[in-house]
């Protein structure tokens, strides 16, 4: 185990599997994120909008990330996502395996 050194782990939830993919794919095809994880089974979310409690099933992304690729990442996922609001909701990782680490700020170099 080694110190998450600037790795994040953002939480995006999309209304369709359909719009998951195309987002994990270009996020990952631009370097943006190491990975995605793509939650099979939906979620059920229930959330404040425009004044009323409203209930959705989403499907749920997790997209690993270093903070120096955040600002592009949050960019393109609003660019990309069916939302006016996509959440964007980032986590530190604050430790992870050495190999794992290595490989994720990797993946995210340009």
């Amino acid at each position: 185990m080694v110190a998450g050194k600037g790795s994040r782990g953002v939480l995006v939830t999309c209304g369709s599997i359909i719009e998951a993919r195309r987002i994990a794919n270009r996020v990952v095809r631009k370097r943006l994120a190491a990975c995605v994880n793509i939650v099979l089974g939906p979620v059920q979310s229930i959330y404040r909008w425009k004044g009323k409690v409203q209930s959705a099933r989403e499907v749920l992304m997790v997209i690993k990330t270093t903070a120096g690729r955040l600002a592009k990442l949050e960019k393109e996922v609003n660019k990309l996502h069916s939302y006016d609001v996509p959440e964007f909701v980032v986590v530190p990782i604050v430790a992870g395996a050495r190999e794992y680490m290595r490989w994720l700020l990797q993946s995210v170099k340009k």
